[in-house]
């Protein structure tokens, strides 16, 4: 499975990343991706950076290097309600908007408060993604997110980060959402989840789950340019 995107991105501003746009876009170009979503941490996580951040990614140029930027977040949800810790406003001004339960930002539950959290987050019209859901720290009921997902025309990621450095115990429950996906027909990304340079783009991890489960690169937004667009484009119907 080729990717042609990575859409999981940290720079420094997310305050524990270590890596700059710059030597982000040079290290996606040095492995051949055509895009990259830069989607730092919203302002709830310690860290991060204020709002106007994000209202200021207009700074940015489109194209660096002839790698396209898509100006994002990772905002994190702060309630059980799904709100999220950026305003819709800025939210509607931003290419993509990823979502996830943050420890230090988003209450603990049980699987049912967990999986309501989650839902009420894709009720949100400009969240495009939710993030690792497979995060063993907030179990949910992922038959009912999964289906959740389909309902709202949201994306599930397969985070790679879950799967090597971070979030112990998120294969089986990664691979059990892998699926339910194929089953139910929700829409995939493999997401580096990187916070240095030189992880942009690498996905083998998540890829051989993919694969192993069989899922092939039509389900999977980021393996073509026209498929991220079309799940983006979506938006702009919300704006009427």
């Amino acid at each position: 499975m080729k990717f042609v995107a990575d859409l999981h991105v940290h720079t420094i501003s997310s305050g524990h990343a270590y890596s700059t746009i710059l030597e982000i876009v040079a290290a996606a170009a040095a492995k051949g991706l055509e895009m990259v979503a830069i989607t730092d941490h919203g302002p709830a996580m310690p860290g991060a950076p204020c709002a106007y951040h994000f209202s200021n990614l207009a700074a940015v140029p489109p194209e660096l290097s002839g790698v396209r930027l898509l100006k994002g977040i990772e905002a994190n949800v702060i309630d059980r309600n799904g709100t999220l810790d950026l305003d819709n406003e800025r939210l509607a001004k931003l290419d993509i908007v990823l979502a996830g339960l943050h420890t230090k930002c988003a209450p603990y539950g049980s699987v049912t408060e967990n999986t309501a959290m989650m839902i009420n987050t894709m009720k949100n019209p400009w969240v495009d993604v939710i993030v690792h859901p497979g995060n063993p720290e907030y179990p949910i009921d992922a038959e009912a997110v999964v289906q959740a997902a389909v309902e709202f025309d949201v994306a599930l990621e397969v985070n790679n980060s879950s799967l090597t450095i971070s979030r112990r115990g998120s294969k089986p429950r990664c691979e059990h959402i892998i699926r339910l996906a194929k089953q139910y027909g929700a829409k995939l990304i493999a997401g580096t989840d990187s916070h240095f340079a030189l992880a942009v783009g690498e996905l083998q991890q998540a890829t051989e789950l993919l694969e192993a489960n069989g899922i092939g690169p039509e389900a999977v937004i980021n393996t073509s340019l026209e498929r991220i667009e079309k799940h983006l484009a979506r938006r702009s119907n919300r704006r009427n």
